[in-house]
């Protein structure tokens, strides 16, 4: 990982030259297995067009902005695997936005196919917008992938972009470095992930919590340090019997033990509610053969079988991924097996070629795309087929969209098979009615039922891995609603979607002819103004709404009569605006004034009483916490935790509402928090803990409660605190009570 730049900058123009030639011919060093005749000239007319194009631009950190596209492009080399006309692109993947260089200039310059890569990264490069809505966030997402599916490399070249940016952010804002962050664990990440490329995926993911989780990033990374000697001498002892043996049977081999990411024990500290030092699966051991293509499947299992009878595999942890491979391509075999002093150890065994693949993900795919089977060579090709059918839905522009493919990115996957014999890939979950409209979009739509080996089973039922499926349909069953609740696939939901919308618009056609005739017999004319006036009447979101709810009878058009007609115009008789409305609108306009100064609000102190603001339920901040402020739509200001559970997708999408806080010292005010404890159920103990609060530290507890289970208990307390450094004090006494294993804070009732 390249070490941020957090020093002031402080290079002559002597230096920087030295500097940029530097990185130039580290760029074509990395490259000369690739160039062929020609290449090296293009090569460097790009650098040179970069160079005088950015010749007067300077990064944040203060170095010479020339650097930057030269690094994506030795990521885009080095890391991802791809080639000379990659490298190029990268170069110039900034100029088109960011300078006068026009992209025909581009192609008259360097071809078609480069100037079609770099108009790709040109239209994706603001791809989540601080400032656009939405539903534009959600379309340029949809841009992205709409790339993607055409030409992979631009996204390739995208994430070399973006993993370069996660690497020097030190130098950003904290509001950028947060929004920054945010998208990459949202967008980028999981798209890494899906693409193969896992060490990218990893290094975005760590970069992302250092920047959003400071402290708990430090924390982990110092225990890392902290243990280092000791895993190190307990994996070169785990590793001498098996290298032995491995030695003994002529293999040739890479084996060696590698410490998992930080963001991976953090989600398991998280998940697992354990401590660092109670993460046992703190590294894994992998195993490289140097193996030939015709052999490397019999000897991952050979090494496989001398791994299992030096140590004991757990059988429910077997993962083979070489019989069938992931859908984008990764082929190993990882297995758990219990180590000495009764410690698990994670073993991953693949060939030389599965790990260019699980390092290089798609790029690597290509390579060896010509000498794959049928069954290898189509599985990324059938994901990217199916995200292009996913995206000539007309409905794909809405957030709803980004939400059911991002299910798609990260999930488990599992195999079924047709009656034929024909292997699909779907999420672990998915239901037969994924499976049918994995098939084929109308086979889904008409779905009734399905045979799953051989027993008839509902649209509903949930699919296990290797179940043999026959899909039963009938040219008179329509999609439902109901349908959305149990499918998992974002296939499955986009089209369902699209499909109630089209039912819903044939029914709103009828609804409308009525609305007409009313209207017409009022002497009112159907003009965008009156329908935008029925609609707000009636609080429906859009005029198809307000059409498909006159046409099922749930608007009674008798009710018309409220309205009053002058000459064209429909009219409302007026309402009382509550005041507090007015507050909240008037609130959130000074919000955008202050946001547009880039003024830092308080959020407790002397203005207090100016700004209406909430706590979110979601993660209860107090002083003392990193926080944000949101502008909802409804509720006014909103202040979250920056580690809140919805705090990536707020920041990630949301960036114009999103206001930069901070705490003033009031000690006058309290706040609610809550304490999670666990520890063995004894005698006295409520007494213990209620004495610390009440008597020791004289804090108000709103609630205690307490479930004892086979000697062992869990209590959840709130209380009242005035910040943060009162909340560590509060877990540190409780924490050093006799019996007590366990005090965490937790989010309390309405969390979530």
């Amino acid at each position: 990982m390249q070490t941020v730049i957090t020093q002031a900058y402080s290079k002559n123009e002597e230096e920087e030259k030295k500097l940029i030639l530097r990185e130039y011919r580290a760029l074509l060093r990395a490259l000369k297995q690739r160039i062929k005749k020609g290449d090296k000239r293009l090569l460097r007319r790009a650098f040179e067009i970069a160079a005088d194009a950015h010749k007067d631009m300077r990064r944040k950190s203060g170095e010479p902005y020339i650097l930057h596209p030269v690094a994506v492009a030795r990521i885009v080399v080095e890391e991802i695997g791809l080639g000379v006309t990659s490298a190029i692109c990268a170069l110039l993947h900034d100029v088109v936005e960011d300078t006068e260089v026009t992209l025909e200039e581009i192609e008259q310059e360097f071809g078609e196919k480069f100037a079609k890569i770099i108009d790709g990264l040109t239209k994706i490069s603001n791809v989540v917008d601080l400032k656009a809505e939405t539903t534009i966030q959600a379309e340029n997402f949809r841009k992205i992938l709409l790339t993607l599916a055409e030409d992979p490399r631009v996204i390739l070249i995208k994430l070399a972009d973006r993993l370069h940016n996660m690497r020097t952010l030190g130098s950003m804002s904290r509001e950028k470095q947060l929004k920054i962050s945010s998208e990459t664990t949202y967008i980028y990440a999981p798209l890494a992930h899906r693409l193969g490329l896992y060490e990218i995926k990893s290094e975005l993911e760590d970069l992302a919590l250092k920047y959003t989780q400071p402290e708990v990033y430090m924390e982990i990374a110092k225990g890392l340090k902290e243990t280092k000697r000791d895993r190190t001498r307990y994996i070169n002892e785990f590793i001498k019997p098996v290298k032995e043996e491995l030695l003994r049977n002529g293999f040739e081999f890479e084996i060696y033990g590698r410490p998992k990411a930080i963001h991976s024990i953090w989600n398991k500290m998280r998940t697992k509610h354990v401590a660092f030092e109670e993460v046992y699966d703190l590294f894994a051991i992998r195993i490289i053969l140097h193996s030939t293509a015709e052999r490397e499947k019999e000897d991952c299992w050979k090494v496989y079988s001398i791994v299992t009878n030096f140590y004991r595999p757990s059988p429910e942890r077997l993962r083979d991924w070489i019989s069938v491979p992931k859908g984008n391509g990764y082929e190993a075999l990882h297995t758990t097996v219990m180590g000495q002093g009764g410690r698990w150890v994670e073993v991953q065994i693949r060939s030389s070629r599965m790990n260019e693949i699980a390092e290089k993900g798609l790029a690597a795919h290509w390579k060896y795309k010509e000498g794959a089977s049928q069954q290898q060579e189509s599985k990324l090709d059938s994901w990217l087929h199916h995200l292009r059918d996913i995206l000539n839905n007309p409905d794909t522009d809405t957030l709803d969209f980004l939400q059911d493919f991002k299910l798609d990115l990260f999930t488990e996957e599992m195999y079924i098979y047709t009656p034929k014999g024909e292997m699909r890939v779907l999420p672990k979950g998915a239901t037969a009615l994924d499976f049918a409209f994995d098939i084929h979009s109308e086979l889904g739509a008409h779905c009734i039922g399905a045979k799953v080996n051989y027993r008839l089973v509902p649209l509903s039922h949930p699919l296990k891995s290797g179940d043999q499926v026959e899909v039963i349909s009938s040219s008179k069953q329509r999609p439902s609603e109901d349908w959305l609740a149990f499918v998992t696939t974002a296939k499955a939901k986009s089209r369902i979607k699209y499909y109630l919308k089209e039912e819903k618009r044939r029914i709103a056609d009828d609804g409308k002819g009525m609305l007409q005739r009313k209207l017409e017999h009022m002497k009112a004319a159907m003009s965008q103004h009156n329908i935008a006036e029925l609609c707000s009447h009636y609080k429906k979101p859009s005029p198809l709404d307000l059409y498909y709810a006159i046409a099922v009878g749930s608007i009674d058009l008798k009710d018309l009569k409220d309205f009053t007609v002058h000459g064209d115009k429909l009219q409302q008789p007026p309402r009382e605006i509550k005041t507090d409305t007015k507050h909240i609108v008037a609130d959130e306009e000074t919000h955008r004034q202050k946001q547009a100064k880039g003024a830092e609000l308080i959020i407790f102190g002397e203005s207090s009483d100016k700004i209406l603001y909430k706590l979110a339920q979601c993660c209860q901040p107090i002083p003392g916490d990193d926080v944000f402020g949101f502008i909802t739509s409804g509720e006014g200001l909103k202040i979250h935790r920056t580690d809140c559970p919805n705090a990536t997708q707020l920041l990630a999408h949301y960036g114009h509402r999103v206001v930069k806080t901070k705490w003033a010292k009031n000690k006058e005010i309290s706040f609610l928090s809550g304490v999670r404890i666990i520890g063995l159920d004894d005698v006295g103990v409520i007494q213990k803990i209620t004495n610390v609060i009440s008597g020791e530290l004289k804090m108000n507890m709103r609630s205690l409660s307490i479930d004892s289970k086979d000697g062992i208990f869990e209590g959840n307390i709130m209380v009242y605190v005035h910040d943060r450094e009162e909340l560590d004090v509060l877990c540190q006494q409780l924490g050093s009570l006799e019996g007590i294993t366990k005090v965490e804070r937790f989010e309390g009732p309405g969390a979530g």
